[in-house]
C-alpha cells in the first residue's frame, strides 16, 4: 500500500520515470536488492506498473504488467549468467513524449519507455550498458583464447616421445595445471561485478 502511494505520488505513468537515490526506498525492487553480497542500486527506472532496476551485479524486473490483480513477479538477471547485447537508444521526434532504450539479456529482450526530458540520464545508463556488452563479447573472445592455447600444449604432449611413465605423470601434472589455468583464466575474464563501469559512468 505504502509503495502504491509512492508511486502516485512520484507522478508515474505508463511512461518510465527516472528514480533517484532518493526515492530508491520507495520502490519495490529496493526490497530485493542483497545488501549482504553487496549489492547496490545504480539506476531505476519505473512505471506504474514495472520497476527496471540496474545493481552491480543483476538486472531486476519487477512485473506488473504480467501479474494478477495487484500482484508483482519478480525476475532477477545476474550479468554473470545473463550477456548483455543489442544495446539501442532511440531519442523522440518532435511530437514524442518518450524515448526508448533497449537491449538483450541473454534470450531476454526488453523495451523501456522513459520520460523524453530525462534523456541526459538515459543516455549515462545507454553508455554503461554498450561498454559492459563490449568488455563482455572482449572477455569471452580471450577466455576461448586461453583454453586454446591449454588445448594446444596438450596437443604437444600427446604427440611427444615420452615413455608411458612419463606421460602419464605429464598428463597428470597437465591436468592439475589445466584445470587452474582454467579456473584463473575464468576468474579474469568472467566478470560478476560490473559497480565500476556503473561509477564511471551514472552521475546521480
Amino acid at each position: 500500500m505504502l509503495k502504491k502511494l509512492a508511486s502516485d505520488a512520484l507522478g508515474l505513468s505508463d511512461i518510465g520515470k527516472i528514480i533517484g537515490p532518493e526515492n530508491y526506498d520507495k520502490t519495490d525492487a529496493d526490497d530485493y536488492i542483497r545488501h549482504e553480497d553487496n549489492e547496490k542500486i545504480y539506476f531505476l527506472i519505473k512505471t506504474k506498473a514495472d520497476e527496471y532496476c540496474f545493481t552491480n551485479l543483476a538486472f531486476i524486473h519487477v512485473d506488473g504488467e504480467n501479474a494478477v490483480s495487484s500482484k508483482r513477479i519478480l525476475k532477477r538477471y545476474p550479468y554473470s549468467q545473463h550477456q548483455i547485447t543489442n544495446v539501442t537508444l532511440e531519442t523522440a521526434g518532435k511530437v514524442d513524449l518518450d524515448v526508448e532504450i533497449k537491449f538483450t539479456l541473454g534470450h531476454q529482450s526488453y523495451s523501456i519507455d522513459v520520460d523524453k526530458r530525462q534523456l541526459d540520464k538515459l543516455n549515462d545508463l545507454y553508455k554503461a550498458l554498450v561498454y559492459m556488452s563490449e568488455m563482455v563479447h572482449d572477455n569471452n573472445i580471450l577466455f576461448e583464447m586461453a583454453k586454446e592455447s591449454l588445448d594446444k600444449a596438450a596437443n604437444m604432449l600427446h604427440n611427444s616421445r615420452s615413455s608411458d611413465i612419463q606421460m602419464v605423470d605429464q598428463y597428470k601434472q597437465l591436468t592439475e595445471f589445466g584445470f587452474s589455468w582454467l579456473t584463473s583464466a575464468r576468474d579474469k575474464y568472467h566478470i560478476k561485478d560490473f559497480g565500476d563501469v556503473f561509477e564511471k559512468y551514472i552521475n546521480n
